[in-house]
């Protein structure tokens, strides 16, 4: 599974005309007309428009990708309006689709309201059908059926979503080739560029990682007080049919997954014996509320690590950030990468 080959091997490639090449004359300056003819030829899966999702697709969007598809079977709520700039009172999904159109007319735009088709045989045709998948806002267990569709498939996938003044990003390229500068050029020697490659890990595989080998410096500078809050929210949400925390009576349950998963991945005791009680009782009060600057910060960068991904020009996250909205800070962790 490598971005780097033509994501449009399936059908003839749309070159770039002469208005899109003006259009889009600063992103080709940057990347180069190849990767410019990568994204303008690639078809993005968006699974589930909440506030971090429609950031992405304005980034997106309006970097010139081909197609994008966007599959929510929710209706719109009243707390949706807030962070989801691209919806109004009585819109669905179907409603929000020419407001996306409106922000470049070259990207088609599919519009999906039946939820059916993120399940079985109709999820396998509808990632078949796309060279990326982006799924936002979703419970663990989804998040790995549909990560585990994608590797069937040779599917990049990537995950985020926020909680509250919390939020992360996760990704699984599979095997990514990109190009880099050279680290180590002979001496005097012109700059140039070399192939990488990099092997990512599905996410059920990289919860399982161990944080065993670092130093308390190490641990400490990766923050792992979020990383574990947010994991014992998943696990929470998997005990509770996928319903997140809404107020402070959840805090013990919440603190108790995260320690426990805490403890099982060997994390240095000196950097972090416990997660912090101030990052469950945020969690467990404002998890199912979205605060616009943290959708704004999460989902612009998930929209340039997506866009890394399909140019192959730069090295995307590896392979788990997360961003602690108290602080303003952002972390990148491996987690069970080679």
């Amino acid at each position: 599974m490598s971005t780097s080959e033509d994501p449009a091997s399936k059908s003839l490639p749309v070159q770039i005309t002469e208005d899109e090449a003006a259009l889009y004359d600063r992103q080709i300056r940057l990347w180069g007309l190849e990767a410019q003819q990568r994204m303008r030829n690639a078809a993005i899966l968006m699974v589930n428009l909440k506030g971090a999702a429609t950031e992405t697709i304005k980034n997106i969007v309006l970097a010139g990708v081909g197609k994008l598809v966007v599959a929510d079977g929710e209706e719109v709520k009243e707390e949706d309006l807030g962070a989801g700039f691209l919806f109004r009172d009585e819109d669905r999904v179907d409603a929000a689709k020419a407001r996306i159109e409106s922000l470049n007319p070259l990207v088609a735009v599919e519009a999906i309201s039946d939820a059916s088709v993120l399940e079985g045989e109709k999820l396998d045709q509808l990632v078949q059908g796309v060279d990326l998948v982006c799924v936002t806002d979703s419970d663990r267990d989804f998040l790995i059926r549909v990560n585990d569709t994608c590797r069937k498939f040779g599917k990049p996938f990537y995950a985020g979503g926020t909680y509250g003044l919390y939020g992360y990003i996760f990704c699984d390229l599979g095997k990514h080739e990109y190009i880099s500068p050279d680290r180590n050029p002979p001496k005097d020697a012109p700059p140039k560029t070399v192939k990488v490659t990099a092997t990512y890990t599905p996410l059920d595989a990289a919860l399982r990682h161990k944080w065993t080998g670092m130093t308390r410096k190490q641990t400490k500078e990766l923050n792992p007080g979020v990383v574990f809050a947010i994991l014992g929210l998943w696990e929470y949400q998997s005990k509770h049919q996928g319903t997140l925390p809404d107020d402070a009576t959840c805090a013990f349950e919440l603190q108790t997954a995260a320690n426990g998963l805490l403890s099982a991945a060997e994390l240095n005791k000196q950097a972090l014996s416990a997660v912090p009680n101030e990052v469950i009782e945020s969690i467990a009060t404002t998890a199912s509320h979205e605060f616009s600057p943290v959708c704004a910060v999460v989902g612009g960068m998930l929209a340039q690590d997506i866009l890394k991904a399909l140019a192959a020009r730069e090295p995307p996250i590896a392979n788990f950030f997360v961003f602690d909205g108290t602080s303003g800070a952002g972390t990148v962790v491996r987690m069970g990468m080679p």
